[in-house]
């Protein structure tokens, strides 16, 4: 068996967390075709084919799968090894919009403490107006947030976030009745968007639950208690669009918006892999 360099078992370990050698990429700073070309060299390095590939989806072979453990522990021994000198640990202040995170914040942290295990992550989750408005402050050393407006000209877009009128898939509307809403309290943007788009189409709506995030309107949404404007991506588990059967009107897509003033390498870095991940949770 030939040497595998770190590198290439790193974007092995990427591409297996994140399901995608595009997001991997990103992750790493470089290009798709460098990432399938590491993968390359891993696997004849290794004499085994460790991805099962198609056009829409990429998962780990057999001997990925038993390789993924070791590939691990390699990374973090040499993450552990470079780190070796490092005086202080690491701290980054992120500031991330409710509307974006869902259940799928937990996988979002454990592929950030894959990437980089001596780092500090200090989460404000909070609305997009609050967080920008703490980032501005210089309280956050960056921020995540949904666009509604176009006053800030700088910033990533990370991507383009797909809204539902999101429901239990028995939920229904009693013909004359408003339509129930579950929201975030005022002022909230999605909250605005929502009410707006229901308002223009003459549907008389009701607000029957208030919640506090996502995992909040998400639980009353999941009971059948209402609808909500929610982000298909990060909508619960079981939930469906019941726009087109309710006749509601099309809610429009927001930017998803990276913010910071942070210019090191290693920060850019981790900002690099949450990005990616929170990409590859778009993915089919």
């Amino acid at each position: 068996m030939k040497a595998v360099d770190t590198d290439s078992v790193q974007a092995f370990v990427l591409v297996a967390d994140l399901k995608s050698f595009t997001r991997a990429a990103e992750a790493m700073a470089t290009t798709q075709s460098s990432i399938s070309l590491k993968i390359k060299r891993l696997e004849d390095a290794l004499g085994r084919r460790l991805f099962e590939r198609t056009p829409r989806l990429v998962r780990l072979s057999a001997d990925g799968a038993v390789f993924l453990g070791p590939a691990r522990a390699l990374v973090a021994a040499h993450q552990s090894a470079v780190a070796a000198f490092d005086i202080e640990q690491r701290r980054l202040i992120i500031g991330i919009s409710h509307h974006i995170v869902g259940a799928e914040l937990p996988l979002l942290l454990k592929r950030m403490s894959q990437a980089e295990p001596g780092l500090v992550v200090e989460l404000h989750v909070a609305t997009s107006r609050e967080v920008v408005a703490d980032f501005e402050r210089g309280g956050l050393d960056a921020a995540i947030v949904l666009r509604h407006d176009h006053d800030r000209r700088d910033g990533e877009i990370v991507l383009q976030e797909a809204f539902g009128w999101m429901a239990a898939p028995d939920f229904e509307r009693r013909p004359g009745e408003p339509l129930r809403l579950a929201t975030q309290a005022e002022p909230c943007s999605v909250r605005a968007m929502a009410v707006a788009a229901l308002d223009g189409a003459a549907i008389a709506w009701t607000e029957v639950f208030v919640g506090g995030g996502v995992a909040t309107i998400g639980a009353a949404v999941s009971a059948g208690l209402a609808v909500a404007a929610l982000g298909r991506r990060v909508a619960p588990r079981g939930t469906v669009d019941v726009g087109p059967r309710l006749g509601l009107p099309p809610l429009p897509e927001r930017d998803v918006m990276l913010y910071t003033n942070l210019a090191d390498r290693q920060a850019r870095s981790s900002l690099r892999t949450l990005t990616a991940a929170i990409r590859a949770t778009a993915s089919p």
